[in-house]
């Protein structure tokens, strides 16, 4: 069905998540860049200083909740189909923050095809 990567980041540079403007530029790009096509974005401005950020995609989605003070970012990425865009983002989203340090789990999305029964009706055992 897809891929999902689950990320953390960490050694951030703290100017490129705090606030939404910066970081929806950085998004934007990202997604443009990588082929994903959004059909739309929502973003939270904590204060002092950290941002959420959801974009549903006509793939499935991409989240990213920043906490600036620890150069934090938790990033989650699921896509549908191929798994080159979701990939491209994941990488296009490294070249842009520049983590120090990553932590990246890829999980397989695949359980109905691993588990596909047939819709044909069986008979009971008798």
């Amino acid at each position: 069905m897809g891929i999902h990567i689950i990320a953390d980041f960490l050694g951030v540079d703290p100017r490129k998540i705090a606030r939404v403007e910066d970081l929806r530029a950085i998004l934007d790009r990202v997604v443009s860049k990588s082929g994903l096509h959004v059909v739309s974005s929502i973003f939270h401005q904590f204060e002092p200083h950290g941002v959420s950020a959801a974009y549903i995609l006509s793939e499935s989605h991409l989240s990213v909740h920043t906490w600036p003070e620890h150069g934090y970012v938790a990033l989650d990425i699921f896509t549908c189909g191929s798994d080159e865009c979701a990939i491209k983002a994941f990488d296009l989203l490294v070249e842009e923050l520049e983590p120090k340090v990553i932590e990246k789990k890829i999980v397989r999305r695949d359980f109905y095809e691993k588990n596909q029964v047939s819709n044909t009706p069986k008979s009971p055992k008798v």
